[in-house]
């Protein structure tokens, strides 16, 4: 408990995200937003006493009967003026010629679409995060209309240095500003519609030497030879401590203005809900869960507990890298983490990955299946802003298997490449040869690629109903089944009264399926994205409202692979599933061929038969010069 304001500390929340999950309905998310909101829950506590007592429920009615009102009245007048001109203008989505590159919409519904998006933005932080999410639910909107929404941006304004400032000393128990940063650049790395990132370097005596990325204490004769051949065989980066953070700061007063605005959204949700055959879109519910994606964004140390999590799940996958969370200076409205120093993965997908193409397509898409399959805890907003690359040296085995102690952990002085290798490469962005020349030249050298993943604040994990659901629907898409996969998601989904045509929909399934089974040995000519990309057409056509959760799934598979196909239009998604379904099978294949469940085995035989007959000379010679005889898990 923080001294100060008896708030939970951020790794009480860390111990929260890691309780067990196992056949409950609960989430780690679930458990920790609770927390927050019980601490901040508007109550006359029992330590009040006499007046105080009494002076505290006229405080808090006035505040929730009187000021709230009169806020949320204003607030709902100042939308008003919003989006007015937007009703107004519906009926242009029937004006205009169609667009056949567009989806085949009209030209008016595009315009309209773009007015919306405006509008949003200047409605502030709750819209643009509606936007946003609105952009990832291809089951309920048009396909153009989440291309559109996806390009949504939060041009919010920087709140002042001074309230950041005030907000970072109260996080560190109202010290000094100067005293806990060495360096603090004062223009934010970037302002979104929650909160705002700045970079710095904290104080040499208010560095965490806990990182697990660094080893510590001396080590045994056993733990140095089991390092010296886990680091030959995995090709394990160097641990470099570094003393830059990045400082994610809440925007003053955020918190009520997105209550104040969920609280109007569903008013009109219940609204437009009672329209005769609008109730299939079930938009109060669709609020709800909306808001609960806000409600944790509003609370760093949930995105803090998330990292440590990653961290902890990713620690022996040197493929993939997550900032280290300090959560001893992380608060509600303060989150402190390594800075995360590394090139956009947008660059390598302009740019070309060179060399390193088929590495790094083939990583992304091996840490979200991981995370899926392996995990059940899965970075719910991947797309290419919150992917960035960066390069690293193996470390090299230890010749003495008894190391001194000061060569236990590296020092503060020593260089970390990554930055040094990231310089040479910045100058050639845009310049595709030169660009491509230099990666050579950093293959030739012997570095690696290494992906980082930030703004873990939202994931997603299926509780024990979703999970089983997920499951068997997987079984029946591995069997080929796509009439029974259909019935699935029909009797299956949120409101199966409300959907289209089941019999249809199970048919449509079937076809499609069929369409995948017949091209079983080319499936690296098959987009899963693409076929993900006509069930939720389906899906939208039907009325069939699948969980959140899932449809968050499917996004990510379908970004992900769009990423992995512009750096490798070879890439094949379910050869990169080949390795996690080893792993499944060994870890749990006995019991489920005990209980009478082949799928995943046949799913598995089936994909290393086609590695097999694709093999190659020269997959044989890249796995030799990669070491990958010993994959890294």
């Amino acid at each position: 408990m923080a001294a100060a304001n008896c708030a939970l500390a951020a790794a009480a929340f860390v111990e929260l995200s890691e309780e067990d999950n196992t056949g409950t309905e609960e989430t780690a998310e679930k458990r920790m937003l609770d927390a927050s909101r019980a601490e901040i829950k508007k109550e006359v506590h029992d330590d009040h006493r006499g007046l105080a007592r009494v002076g505290r429920q006229i405080v808090l009615f006035l505040d929730v009967y009187v000021w709230e009102p009169v806020c949320t009245g204003v607030r709902f007048l100042q939308l008003v003026a919003i989006f007015v001109p937007v009703i107004l203008t519906v009926p242009a989505i029937w004006l205009g010629d169609r667009q056949p590159e567009r989806d085949n919409e009209r030209s008016g519904t595009l315009w309209w679409y773009g007015f919306l998006v405006r509008s949003m933005e200047w409605a502030g932080p709750a819209f643009i995060k509606l936007g946003q999410w609105a952009a990832s639910r291809s089951d309920v909107f048009p396909d153009e209309m989440c291309e559109i929404m996806s390009k949504l941006h939060a041009d919010a304004p920087a709140h002042s240095l001074h309230a950041t400032r005030r907000i970072v000393q109260a996080a560190f128990d109202g010290r000094d500003f100067g005293d806990i940063f060495d360096e603090f650049d004062p223009k934010p790395l970037g302002v979104g519609a929650i909160a705002q990132v700045y970079k710095a370097k904290l104080k040499p005596d208010l560095l965490v030497p806990g990182d697990l990325d660094v080893p510590q204490g001396r080590s045994n004769l056993g733990q140095n030879v089991r390092k010296n051949v886990e680091t030959v065989l995995k090709s394990s980066p160097k641990g470099v401590p570094s003393s830059y953070v990045a400082v994610k700061v809440l925007h003053p007063g955020v918190e009520r203005t997105v209550r104040r605005d969920l609280r109007i959204m569903w008013f009109f949700a219940s609204v437009i809900n009672a329209i005769p055959t609008m109730e299939w879109l079930s938009l109060p519910d669709e609020v709800e869960q909306f808001g609960e994606m806000m409600r944790l964004q509003l609370d760093l140390r949930i995105e803090a507990a998330n990292l440590a999590k990653f961290r902890k799940h990713f620690k022996n996958r040197t493929t993939t890298w997550f900032p280290f969370p300090y959560t001893d200076y992380s608060t509600r409205n303060v989150l402190v983490e390594e800075f995360a120093s590394g090139i956009p993965i947008a660059d390598f997908m302009a740019n070309g990955g060179g060399v390193f193409q088929k590495d790094i397509a083939s990583e992304g898409l091996d840490a979200f299946l991981r995370m899926l399959l392996l995990d059940n805890f899965v970075h719910a907003d991947l797309h290419p802003g919150n992917i960035m690359v960066r390069f690293y040296q193996s470390e090299q085995p230890h010749l003495r298997l008894h190391p001194k102690t000061d060569d236990a952990q590296p020092t503060h002085l020593e260089a970390d490449v990554t930055e040094e290798v990231l310089s040479r490469l910045r100058p050639y962005r845009g310049q595709k040869d030169m660009w491509n020349a230099e990666l050579a030249k950093i293959d030739r050298e012997g570095y690696r690629p290494q992906l980082i993943f930030i703004d873990t604040g939202l994931v997603t994990e299926l509780n024990a109903t979703n999970r089983r659901n997920f499951l068997d629907l997987f079984r029946a898409v591995a069997e080929f089944d796509g009439y029974k996969a259909g019935q699935l998601m029909c009797e299956r989904c949120r409101q199966p009264d409300a959907v289209l045509d089941q019999e249809v929909f199970a048919l449509k399934m079937q076809h499609l399926v069929l369409g995948v089974k017949s091209r079983t040995l080319a499936l690296g000519n098959v987009r899963i994205g693409d076929i993900l990309q006509q069930v939720l057409g389906m899906v939208r056509q039907h009325h069939v409202r699948m969980e959140g959760d899932f449809v968050n799934v499917v996004i990510s598979i379908f970004l992900l692979e769009g990423i992995g196909r512009t750096l490798d239009p070879d890439i094949d998604l379910l050869s990169c599933s080949l390795p996690i379904l080893r792993l499944l099978g060994a870890q749990g294949g006995k019991e489920m061929v005990q209980g009478g469940d082949f799928s995943m085995l046949f799913v598995w035989l089936g994909l290393e038969t086609r590695r097999f007959m694709q093999a190659s000379v020269e997959d044989v010679e890249r796995c030799v010069k990669y070491d990958l005889l010993s994959p890294n898990v």
